[in-house]
C-alpha cells in the first residue's frame, strides 16, 4: 500500500510517497480502509521535530482520518466490517490503510461525507474542550477568536455561537473575516502581518478594543501567539479567560504577568490530546455532544482544499503557508 512518509527531519519537501507493507488488525484493533485525512498544524511541526510528540521514523503524518472498517481483530465488538468511522490518530493517517485500537474509533452518521468526517474530531474536539472545559464559557459572554478562519478557529466561532456567545473573529484578511461571519461570527476585524514593534502592538490592541465593548472580552481564544498575544490580552475583561491553543505565528509569546494581576484574569493552557487520554469518559461524551451538534446543523466543517494522497506534502505546505481557510483534507481513493 502507499503512504506519505517522513524519513528525515525537514519540511514538506522532505516527505516521500512509498509502498510499504499493509498493516494487519491485531487483538483489539480494527483495520481501516482510509478515505480522507485531515491536515492540521501539528503535522507541520511534527515533521520538523518541533512538536511535543516525536514519533520514531519513518512515520506518516496525519492526526485524524475517516474510512471504512476492512477487518477487525480478536475481541473487537464495537465496530464491524463495513462500518464508516472517524479516528484521531496523533500521526500515521496518510496511508491507504491504518490499523488502530478499536476503542479510538467513532461511528459517523450516514449523512456525514468522509472529507467532513476527517476534518471533524481534532478541530472541533480542541475548540469544544477549550471553550467548555477550560474556558467555562456562558451564554451572553463575549469571545475573541484569533486566527478565526483556520481549522480550530472556525470551529471555535461555530461552537461559541452554539453556546450563546457574542463572537468577534480576528483574521489576516477580509476574505477570512467574511468566511468567519458566514459561519456565525457577529463581527470581524482584520489584523496585519507581524512581527510588530511596540507602536504597532498598541495599534493592534486598540483595534481589538474597538470590537470588545466597554467591559472587554470575557474569553480570548488564541491559536496564533507571537506578537498578537499581548495586544489581545490587554483587551480581556475582569476575570476573563485567555485560552492558549497554539502558535501559528511561529513564535511563543512572552506575556507581562502584571496584566494578569491588573485584569484578575486567567491564562489557561489547552492541550486536547493529553486531556483526551487522561479523561476518556469526558472525551467520549464530548465526541457525542459534537456529533449531536453536527446532526442539529449547528456545526459543519468547512473543507476548503482537497489533495490526493500523492500530494500529501503539498497539503501540509499549503497549511503551513497560513493561506488556508477552514480545513485542508487529503483524499484517498
Amino acid at each position: 500500500m502507499k503512504a506519505v512518509l517522513s524519513k528525515v527531519t525537514g519540511g514538506p519537501d522532505a516527505l516521500v510517497v512509498e509502498d510499504i507493507p499493509a498493516p494487519v488488525a491485531g487483538p483489539g484493533q480494527a483495520l481501516i480502509s482510509v478515505k480522507a485525512v485531515g491536515v492540521n498544524f501539528p503535522d507541520v511541526l511534527m515533521i520538523e521535530d518541533k512538536y511535543q510528540s516525536r514519533p520514531p521514523r519513518p512515520f506518516s503524518p496525519g492526526g485524524e482520518l475517516s474510512g471504512v472498517i476492512k477487518a477487525v481483530g480478536e475481541g473487537v465488538t464495537n465496530v464491524k466490517v463495513g462500518d464508516r468511522v472517524l479516528a484521531n490518530t496523533g500521526w500515521g493517517g496518510m496511508a491507504e490503510e491504518v490499523a488502530l485500537p478499536a476503542n479510538r474509533l467513532w461511528h459517523i452518521p450516514d449523512s456525514m461525507p468522509h472529507d467532513e468526517a476527517a476534518a471533524f474530531i481534532l478541530t472541533y474536539g480542541t475548540s469544544f474542550h477549550a471553550l467548555k472545559h477550560r474556558g467555562r464559557v456562558k451564554a451572553g459572554e463575549s469571545l475573541l477568536v484569533l486566527g478565526a478562519a483556520g481549522g480550530v478557529g472556525l470551529a471555535a466561532v461555530e461552537l461559541g455561537k452554539a453556546m450563546g456567545m457574542r463572537v468577534v473573529a480576528a483574521c489576516s484578511s477580509q476574505e477570512k473575516v467574511d468566511l468567519a461571519i458566514k459561519h456565525g461570527a457577529d463581527e470581524g476585524v482584520v489584523y496585519g502581518r507581524g512581527p510588530f514593534d511596540r507602536d504597532a502592538q498598541k495599534q493592534l490592541s486598540e483595534l481589538f478594543k474597538s470590537k470588545a465593548g466597554p467591559g472587554g472580552f470575557d474569553v480570548i481564544y488564541d491559536a496564533v501567539g507571537g506578537d498578537y498575544a499581548e495586544p489581545a490580552l490587554r483587551t480581556i475583561a475582569w476575570e476573563g479567560r485567555y485560552l492558549v491553543i497554539g502558535f501559528a505565528a511561529g513564535e511563543i509569546p512572552k506575556i507581562p504577568l502584571n496584566l494578569t494581576l491588573l485584569k484578575g484574569c486567567e491564562i489557561v493552557g489547552v492541550f486536547w490530546g493529553t486531556w483526551a487520554a487522561k479523561d476518556p469518559e469526558a472525551f467520549a461524551q464530548s465526541v457525542k455532544d459534537l456529533l449531536d451538534l453536527y446532526a442539529a446543523g449547528k456545526i459543519k466543517p468547512h473543507v476548503s482544499e482537497r489533495f490526493p494522497l500523492e500530494k500529501g506534502a503539498d497539503a501540509i505546505a499549503h497549511l503551513a503557508s497560513r493561506k488556508a481557510m477552514g480545513k485542508v483534507v487529503v483524499t484517498v481513493d
